[in-house]
This record gives C-alpha cells, sequence and structure tokens, in this order.
C-alpha cells in the first residue's frame, strides 16, 4: 500500500509539523506540500515534528492541481477531507481498494479548492455531533489517516 498526504496551503507551522508526526505514526510514506505551507528545512521544525521531517519523505510543490493530476494518472485515489454535498463518511474508505492513497487536508481560512474536489475520486467528512463543523486540520488528518490502515 502506498499513502500520501497532501497540504494543501496550511498557513500553522504547528499543524504542518503535527500531520509530518502523523504520517510517521500511520505508516504515510510521502507528505506533500503546496502553495504558501511551511516547508523543511527549517529551524523551527523539530520541536514540533520530532524530527519526523527527517524520515518521511516529502516534496513541495506550488500548484497543488498539477502533482493531483500526476498522482491520478500513477493510480492513486484521491480523498480530499471537506464538508461538501457529495460528502460520505471517511468510515466508507474502509470499504474501498486502498492500493494508492492521496489524502487532501485543507488550509483552515479556504479549505479545499474547487479544482481539487473536482480532482477527487471521494470527499469525506468526518460526522460531528454537535454544532462545530469542523476539527483543527492535523486532528482531522489524523483520524482519516489512522482509518487508511
Amino acid at each position: 500500500m502506498s499513502k500520501i498526504i497532501l497540504l494543501d496551503s496550511i498557513r500553522s507551522m504547528q499543524n504542518v509539523w503535527a500531520i509530518f508526526r502523523n504520517a510517521d505514526w500511520a505508516w504515510f510514506e510521502k507528505v506533500i506540500l503546496t502553495g504558501y505551507c511551511p516547508y523543511p528545512p527549517r529551524s523551527d521544525i523539530s520541536k514540533t515534528a520530532l524530527w519526523a521531517q527527517t524520515w518521511i519523505d516529502w516534496e513541495y510543490f506550488y500548484d497543488p492541481v498539477t502533482i493531483i493530476k500526476n498522482l491520478k494518472e500513477e493510480g492513486y485515489k484521491i480523498y480530499s477531507v471537506e464538508l461538501d454535498e457529495k460528502s460520505i463518511d471517511y468510515r466508507e474508505l474502509f470499504k474501498e481498494n486502498k492500493e494508492k492513497v492521496c489524502l487532501i487536508m485543507w488550509n483552515e481560512i479556504s479549505w479545499v479548492s474547487k479544482k481539487l474536489l473536482d480532482l477527487s475520486d471521494k470527499i469525506v467528512i468526518i460526522p460531528m455531533r454537535w454544532k462545530k463543523e469542523s476539527l483543527n486540520v492535523s486532528v482531522a488528518a489524523w483520524i482519516v489517516m489512522y482509518s487508511i490502515n
């Protein structure tokens, strides 16, 4: 199984570095950083990432659309984590063939772009019990990453 997570313009360094740690824990092979995500090398990474950035493969691309199109050509299933009228419960991913998976995580201001949603094979949500419609991005990433194991 090949698992990748793509972070689209996540501003918070702490969230990005926490997702590096999540990737290590959930056996994800790569973190793809796009847009205005902070990326290594940075002296402030290791405190939150606990050096995960040194053994988790990562790449930076300004344009996420190009890399998602390339991953689709390589046979990856693309799953955006987003609240959308087409969203399904993330637990439905257990029923999918998960040989090659790329998760797309959003930034906290503008969410997953329409271009990326249109390229997604599925859009998934984490159902919320109360009135809040979202979790912190690193927490949401952990939940969905874990479900793919």
